[in-house]
C-alpha cells in the first residue's frame, strides 16, 4: 500500500454540481484550494434528490465499505431503536435521509474503494447539500484534502488540512489507544451531554486544527499536541472518536444525532475527564469443557484445570453473560482469548464467532479477541489466510485481534534475516486494518542468571532475588499456551513486533499467572519503556493496590484482570475508585 505520491482514483474531470437552497447556503461547505474546486472522475451524472416524503424515520443509511469492525455500530443503532439501509450503490447515498460514515482501516483503500464504486462523488455531493451525516474515525479523516498515510493521499477535499501520524519523539504512544478527555470549542447538539466524561479513541493519524480549518471545528482532545476530535457545520458531523465504543456517553452522541429532537433519557453519570485514562480490562479465557460447552475459565500458571479426582475445566460462568455484566461494572475493554484455538481450526469454531457476535450486541466498549489467529487448511484442504481469520472476527464483533504464538515466529525470522516479507499474520493485518487493530499477546516465563552477560537476551535486575539467590532474570517467550519455550525473549519480541505493525503489546507472566501477588513490574517496566505502542500489564492481580503500583511504577498504559473479577473478589469499580482516589485518572 505504499505511494510515492498522490494515489486516489479522483482526477480532475468534471465538477460535483453545486446545489442551492431558499434555506441555507451549503455551497460554503466544499473547501476549494487556491480556488479550485476537487474535481471527480465518474461517467455518471448524479440527480440530487432528498428522500421521498413520508420516508421512514426510523432508517438509517450505513456506507460500510468492508474493512473491520462495523457490526458494533450496527448493534448501537438497534439498541436506540433505528434499523439500518445499506449503501449499495452512489445512489443509495444520495437518497439517504440520514448517512453514518463508520471509516476503518487505512485511509488509502478505502478511498480506492469510494473511488472505484462511484461514491466519493456521490458522498461529496450529499454533504455539499447539507443533509444529515455523521462520520466516525476514518469517517472523519477521509472529508481532509489528503493524508500522510501511505502515502500522501488524495481525500474527499471538502475540508482543509493535511491527515498525518501523531509524533511518537514528543514522548506519546502511538497508536493513540484509550478514553480521552474533549475541549468543547462550539455549540453542538450530538456533544451535549458529553460533558467532563471520557471518549474512546484508537487511531494513529489525526488532523489538526489551523486557521482554515478552524470554523469546522468543534472539539479537540490533547495528546500531546491539540488534534480535531470533531467537527460541524450545519447538519454535517464527524468524529475521530467511537461513540459506539464509548458506553453511554457514547450512545447519546448517536441518539441525538439520529432523533434531534431527542432529550436525554436517562442521567449520565458526570465524569471528571482531563486526559488520556488508564485503562482497566477484563479478560475472559474461554474455552470448551469436558461437556462440549463453552466456558470462562482461569488459569493458575496457565494451568485451567481444578485440582480434583475428576480434573475438571475451572468453570466461572458464561462468556456472553460476564462479558455485559463486565461492560455495566465499568470495564474500559473486554478481552476474549480463546485458550484452545491453537489447536483447531478457528472460522470452524463457531461458539466463538457466536460469543462476539451475542456478546457486541449489549457491550458497548472495545472488544479484544486472541487465539488461532494465523493461516490453517480446513478438513477439505482449503488454506485460509490469518488475515481471512482476522476478517471473520472482526466482521463478528471484535475491534482489535491479538496475535500469538504466530508472533513469536514472525519475530524470530525478522530478527534472523533482517527483512520484512509482508506474509507474516501480523503484517497482514496491520497493512488492510491499521496497526491499531492488533495486539500481540507475550507469554514469557522468568529464567534467573547469575551473570547479565552470559545469555545473549536482554536482561533485569530482580526485585526479589531467584531460588539461588541470582539477581538478573531475562524473560523466555513461549507459544502454545505456554507449553514451548522459544529462543527469544520479551524484550528482543516487543521491539520486533513493533516494527513490524503491532499497535499495542499485552504482556502476560506465567510466573506471576493466577497468583494474585502484583503484576511484574520488573518485566512490564523492560517493556513499557523499550516501545513506543500502548502496553497492557497482565497477570498476578490480586488487589486494587496492584493496579496503583503498576501504573505508578511502570508505564503501562492499561491493566487486566481476569480471576479477580469472575470470582468477584475485587469488582472493577472498586479498583477505578482507589486509582481515583490515589490520583491516577480513570474513566469513571
Amino acid at each position: 500500500m505504499e505511494a510515492a505520491s498522490f494515489t486516489s482514483a479522483s482526477s480532475t474531470t468534471t465538477p460535483v454540481s453545486s446545489y442551492s437552497s431558499t434555506s441555507h447556503t451549503p455551497r460554503f461547505l466544499r473547501y476549494k484550494p487556491n480556488a479550485k474546486p476537487l474535481n471527480y472522475k465518474s461517467s455518471r451524472c448524479f440527480s440530487v434528490r432528498a428522500s421521498a416524503t413520508g420516508a421512514d424515520d426510523s432508517v438509517v443509511t450505513v456506507l460500510d465499505y468492508g474493512a473491520g469492525n462495523v457490526r458494533s455500530l450496527r448493534n448501537a443503532i438497534k439498541h436506540l431503536g433505528f434499523d439500518i439501509k445499506d449503501v449499495q450503490t452512489p445512489e443509495d447515498i444520495l437518497k439517504a435521509k440520514r448517512l453514518i460514515f463508520p471509516g476503518v482501516g487505512a485511509f488509502a483503500p478505502a478511498m480506492d474503494v469510494l473511488n472505484k464504486k462511484g461514491m466519493a462523488e456521490a458522498l461529496c455531493a450529499y454533504i455539499e447539500q447539507d443533509r444529515p451525516f455523521l462520520g466516525i474515525c476514518l469517517g472523519l479523516q477521509l472529508l481532509f484534502e489528503s493524508s500522510e498515510e501511505n502515502g500522501p493521499v488524495k481525500g474527499l477535499g471538502l475540508i482543509p488540512g493535511v491527515v498525518g501520524r501523531f509524533d511518537s519523539s514528543k514522548g506519546i504512544r502511538v497508536p493513540h489507544i484509550g478514553w480521552n478527555a474533549l475541549k468543547i470549542a462550539k455549540d453542538t447538539q450530538i456533544l451535549d451531554d458529553v460533558g467532563n466524561s471520557h471518549v474512546y479513541f484508537v487511531h494513529s493519524y489525526r488532523a489538526m486544527p489551523s486557521d482554515e480549518n478552524r470554523e469546522w471545528i468543534s472539539s479537540t482532545c490533547k495528546y500531546s499536541d491539540d488534534f480535531i476530535a470533531s467537527i460541524q457545520r450545519g447538519n454535517v458531523h464527524a468524529v475521530q472518536f467511537h461513540p459506539e465504543k464509548s458506553g453511554d456517553v457514547g450512545l447519546s452522541i448517536l441518539r441525538r444525532f439520529l432523533n434531534p429532537k431527542s432529550g436525554r433519557t436517562q442521567k449520565l453519570v458526570q465524569g471528571n475527564a482531563s486526559k488520556l485514562a488508564k485503562r482497566v480490562i477484563a479478560c475472559l479465557d474461554v474455552r470448551t469443557n469436558d461437556k462440549g460447552d463453552l466456558v470462562v475459565t482461569k488459569g493458575d500458571q496457565y494451568d485451567v484445570r481444578e485440582s480434583t479426582k475428576e480434573n475438571e475445566v475451572r468453570n466461572l460462568g458464561k462468556p456472553v453473560d460476564l462479558a455485559g455484566q463486565y461492560y455495566k461494572d465499568g470495564a474500559d475493554e473486554v478481552s476474549f482469548l480463546n485458550i484452545t484455538a491453537f489447536r483447531d481450526f478457528p472460522l470452524g469454531d463457531l461458539p466463538m464467532l457466536q460469543v462476539l457476535r451475542y456478546a457486541s450486541e449489549n457491550v458497548f466498549v472495545p472488544l479484544t479477541v486472541g487465539g488461532g489467529i494465523r493461516d490453517f487448511k480446513d478438513a477439505n484442504g482449503r488454506h485460509y489466510s490469518s488475515l481471512e481469520v482476522a476478517s471473520e472476527y472482526f466482521r463478528s464483533g471484535a475491534d482489535k485481534i491479538s496475535i500469538g504464538s504466530d508472533a513469536v515466529y514472525a519475530a524470530e525470522e525478522y530478527l534472523k534475516s533482517g527483512v520484512k516479507t509482508g506474509k507474516s499474520s501480523l503484517e497482514q493485518i496491520s497493512r488492510v486494518y491499521g496497526n491499531q487493530a492488533v495486539v500481540v499477546s507475550i507469554d514469557p516465563r522468568r529464567v534467573y542468571v547469575k551473570d547479565p552477560k552470559a545469555v545473549e537476551f536482554r536482561t533485569v535486575k530482580v526485585r526479589n532475588p531467584g531460588p539461588n539467590g541470582e539477581e538478573y532474570a531475562w524473560y523466555q517467550c513461549t507459544v502454545s499456551g505456554g507449553r514451548e519455550g522459544r529462543p527469544i525473549g520479551a524484550y528482543e519480541l516487543a521491539k520486533a513486533v513493533e516494527e513490524l505493525g503491532a499497535g499495542e503489546i499485552l504482556l502476560n507472566c506465567i510466573d506471576c499467572d493466577g497468583q494474585g501477588k502484583g503484576f511484574d513490574i520488573d518485566l512490564i517496566k523492560l517493556i513499557s519503556d523499550a516501545v513506543s505502542i500502548p502496553v497492557i500489564a497482565s497477570s498476578g492481580a490480586g488487589a486494587v493496590e496492584h493496579f496503583t503500583e503498576v501504573f505508578r511504577e511502570t508505564n503501562a498504559s492499561a491493566a487486566l484482570a481476569a480471576g479477580i473479577f469472575h470470582r468477584k473478589e475485587v469488582p472493577i469499580q472498586a479498583v477505578k475508585e482507589h486509582l481515583s482516589e490515589e490520583g491516577i485518572e480513570v474513566r469513571m
